[in-house]
């Protein structure tokens, strides 16, 4: 069957005659008539019946209009559909993150996100950076949001977004709490460590060996950021931190911060994709409405 002489026979069922429907199609009369004769000659069936400067619909055309009214619907469905997708308003996004972006910057972007993109389907998973990268690399993500990682690993492109800061944090009572020290000080202190592959975990060593220092003494380690600070508060160590994530423990003064001379480290939020290749429509558009919303403004 003739899909334009269908939509052309539909068009002027619509809206009661050819002229009308030639008007709104912005093609000529005869045109429209000529594709409307050869649909009824290609079904062996009369369509429409004259009735004074309109026209009508007969059984069969009636029928056949019931049929063309659904699949143009779902035409008209469909096209919305596909505009969505293109737009990134509807589709599929997986996020891999490391624990700070996940748990303080990322659950109130999503919720936002969904609200006004309620056919995006919204995954988060949480791990270390080098977990997170590995994802990423094979695929079982679409984007990467990664808290204290200043490189990006080959065929890995990488966005800054934000960053705060890292701080040394002991418990409330300990003796260096408030202080300002020199690095072989703090580091003297048993510290809690978190994971192999932590991002705080790699700095803390880095920066002992910049300073030809020896690195700190690993007290306790925890593969979760509530359990380190937790075991901070009850007494025990010293951890090097994010201030974002710390904050509210030292505002409250279960933990207390150690200032150390000459050290500003800072803690940056990048957004990381897979190199050279396009991103989905979604995943384009989550990192437009994240990065509008989370201007380059250092946390200090």
């Amino acid at each position: 069957m003739n899909l334009h002489a269908l939509k052309l026979f539909y068009e002027t069922a619509v809206r009661g005659g050819v002229t009308r429907a030639a008007e709104a199609l912005h093609i000529s009369q005869p045109a429209v008539t000529a594709q409307i004769r050869n649909l009824e000659q290609e079904l062996s069936l009369q369509l429409l019946t004259s009735q004074g400067r309109g026209v009508q619909l007969t059984e069969a055309g009636e029928l056949l209009f019931g049929y063309a009214a659904k699949l143009f619907a779902l035409e008209k469905e469909m096209d919305a559909r596909l505009n969505e997708y293109r737009t990134g308003k509807l589709g599929t996004l997986s996020i891999a993150a490391t624990y700070l972006p996940a748990n303080f910057v990322l659950p109130s972007l999503m919720a936002a996100f969904k609200q006004q993109n309620e056919h995006v389907d919204l995954t988060l998973t949480t791990a270390n950076s080098q977990s997170v990268f590995s994802k990423l690399l094979h695929y079982e993500a679409d984007i990467a949001v990664i808290g204290g990682s200043k490189e990006a690993p080959a065929g890995i492109e990488r966005e800054e977004l934000m960053e705060d800061e890292l701080w040394f944090i002991v418990p409330s009572g300990h003796r260096l709490a408030n202080t300002t020290v020199e690095l072989k000080e703090i580091v003297r202190e048993p510290f809690i460590l978190r994971e192999q592959g932590s991002s705080t975990r790699e700095k803390l060593f880095a920066l002992c060996s910049l300073h030809n220092i020896e690195p700190p003494k690993v007290g306790l380690q925890f593969n979760g950021l509530g359990e380190t600070i937790r075991a901070v508060s009850s007494g025990y160590g010293a951890i090097l931190v994010s201030a974002m994530e710390v904050g509210e423990h030292v505002r409250h003064g279960t933990v207390a911060r150690v200032h150390v001379e000459g050290v500003q480290l800072t803690n940056p939020i990048a957004l990381y994709s897979r190199a050279n290749e396009e991103l989905s429509p979604a995943a384009q558009h989550f990192g437009s409405f994240v990065k509008q919303r989370m201007p380059f403004v250092p946390l200090t």
